[in-house]
This record gives C-alpha cells, structure tokens and sequence, in this order.
C-alpha cells in the first residue's frame, strides 16, 4: 500500500473498475458444488509483490474460473467488490472467501484512514470464512474494521520449502553478509536508513560485515542510499540491487547470510518466510506478524513501542548488537529458521487448507 494520497483521476479509475465488477457478478452463471471454481473478485497475478505472488501461489492450484465459478476468494489489499456485489453474491449463495492482511491507520498512511477501512471493512463482514495471515492481523482487522462475528482461522503465508531452501553447498560468503528486499516506497526510506547506520557502526566496533539491498526503491530513497554508501565508512560494504522475480528470489537468498526485516508492524511478510526457508536468520524489528514467524529461535527480535499512532524503528545501535548476535550464533539459528518453515509454511499445507475449506462452503466432496 502506499503512503501517498491517489491523485483523483486513479480514483475514478479505479471506482470504474469497481463498478464493472460488480456488473460481472449479476452477469456471470455460478453452479453449486462440486470441486472449487474460484473467482479471485478482480485481483490480478503478478511476480513481485506479496498480494500478487500470493495470488500467483493460489492459482497454481485453483485456476481462476471468471464465469462458472461458485466460490469468490478475495485478498484484503485487492479487496475490489463493492458493497452492491457483496449483496449479489450472498444473495446468490455463492460463497466469499477473505484473505485479510493489513489494515489502513495512521502509522503509514497520510490518506483518509478511516474511509479506507470502511471500504475494507466491506468484505471483512460479508466473508463466510476468513484467513488472517497472522494474530496482529486479527487483531488490527477487529480494532480497525470492527470485530468480525464468523468463521475464521489463523493461516500463515507459505512457500515452496523444496525450492526456498538451503544452498546444497554453502560457502560462508567474507565479509558477512545481511540481505534486505522489498519494495521500499519513500515512506519507508527508514529501514535502509536504519540498516546503513547500524552497519556503519558495526564495522566501526570491528564487525566485518556487508549489506545487499535489492528491490524496488522510489527514485528519492535510491538518491538517498546511493550518496550514503559512497561515504568512506561504508564504501565497499553495500550493494544495491534492482528488483527480481520469484525465479530469481532463490539465488539472491542463497548469497546471504542473514536477513534483516526493519518493517514496523509487517504484517506477515513473504519474504521473512522465503529467507528462513533458505536457511537465514531473521533479524527483525519485533512489531506486526514479524515476531510470529521467526519466534525466539530463528532470528533476534528488536524491541520497539508498540502502536498505530507512527512507526517505531530500532535504535542504529541495537541493530548493530543484533548484528553481532546473529553473526555470533548463525548457525544454530539458521538451522531453526529452516525447521520452522518446513513445518509451519510449506505452501503444500497452505493449499490443502484453502481445499478444505473451499470444499466444506461449496457443498463438495472432502
């Protein structure tokens, strides 16, 4: 989600794309029972970025079926039915699925929060069954949405652990190497910020260390990076790198060792999920869904206050001890952060949950 209000004319966009949609499902003929057919409600599939590598995820398995479908599965972020499709849908019997992730509050969004939440708080409330991707996320959907009165159920992101794994031989790369990645919007310069003066210090108290940074960073934040890594404390020590597909995630992984995740309140960020399943140690601001995946065995948890009011950054100092943590005990905790994937987030599990429950609310078979 971006900080950025929408100019007018990507909201009237996007209230058009809304209206068709909601035309779409009195057009469109829907069966009952039988295996799942899903309509993913005008999310789109991508290969960079959590909502559309999700969605890429879910697809494998349940091909999306615009027509003769009799199950809707939405995502909170690309949460597009308005509420007159909503209505149409529970009318008709069709049942709705949610995948709710994070909610609009002050912290990260300078728009009108609220009506961001009403707006999302729509499906929240009309879903048969909803998946929070972690605790914090139930609990930010209640206090920002209202509490929900239905089904729903705690699942995790999930990945392919056969393919995000362990390098089969690794070579411990010199200097230490920290990874970080996303996409970094210009309301969230501060975690390369945060990194780069906590590596600083750290390679001042003796740590040799490096930092990747890869992802899609706006032009400002980049400017900012790039003058900063040219400084003599840190010439050498960084290297930034442009965005990369999921095929190309694997390997990026594997040129690490360690991964560092600064994000106040993440809620479940796939790409924590994708690091330990490769073997890195997390270390992490412990804030969001973040603490929920990595747990007190794979990584080092920064503390911050806690809130929605503005985001919370650790210290540089701190980062730079939870460096030398990591450093310390890499490979006792990048062994957990790879059992803990295996058996919490394999995307084998994740599937047949969403079968199960797909089955169960169309009537067919178990």
């Amino acid at each position: 989600m971006s900080r950025l209000i929408d100019p007018v004319s990507k909201r009237v966009l996007r209230a058009g794309y809304r209206t068709a949609l909601a035309l779409h499902t009195f057009a469109t003929a829907r069966r009952r029972g039988g295996a799942p057919r899903v309509w993913y409600g005008g999310a789109r599939v991508g290969d960079v970025g959590g909502t559309l590598v999700k969605l890429r995820r879910l697809t494998q398995r349940f091909p999306e079926t615009r027509r003769d479908y009799n199950a809707v599965y939405l995502l909170s972020n690309a949460a597009y039915l308005p509420h007159l499709a909503l209505a149409r849908l529970r009318r008709a019997g069709v049942p709705i699925v949610l995948n709710q992730n994070g909610v609009f509050y002050p912290a990260w969004y300078e728009g009108d929060w609220r009506a961001m939440n009403e707006r999302m708080a729509l499906a929240y409330h009309a879903a048969d069954h909803v998946f929070w991707q972690s605790d914090f996320c139930r609990r930010a959907a209640d206090r920002f949405l209202g509490e929900r009165r239905g089904p729903g159920e705690i699942l995790f992101n999930a990945v392919d652990t056969r393919r995000f794994a362990p390098a089969e031989q690794r070579s411990p790369a010199q200097p230490f190497t920290f990874l970080m990645t996303g996409k970094i919007d210009s309301h969230m310069g501060y975690r390369p910020r945060a990194a780069l003066e906590a590596l600083a210090g750290a390679r001042r108290g003796g740590l040799a260390a490096r930092l990747v940074l890869a992802g899609r960073f706006d032009a400002d934040v980049a400017a900012e990076i790039d003058a900063r890594i040219a400084a003599p404390d840190l010439a050498g020590a960084v290297e930034r790198r442009g965005a990369y597909t999921q095929a190309e995630a694997p390997a990026l992984y594997a040129g690490a060792d360690a991964y560092l995740a600064l994000t106040f309140n993440d809620a479940c960020p796939n790409a924590v999920i994708e690091a330990m399943a490769c073997g890195l140690p997390v270390l992490f601001n412990d804030s969001g869904g973040t603490p929920e995946l990595v747990g007190h065995s794979a990584g080092v948890g920064l503390a911050v206050p806690q809130g929605f009011e503005r985001v919370a950054v650790p210290a540089a100092e701190a980062i730079a001890e939870g460096m030398k943590r990591i450093v310390m005990d890499r490979e006792s905790m990048a062994r957990a952060a790879r059992a803990r994937a295996v058996a919490r987030f394999d995307i084998e599990d994740w599937l047949a949950r969403h079968e199960q429950v797909f089955r169960r609310l169309i009537g067919g078979s178990p």
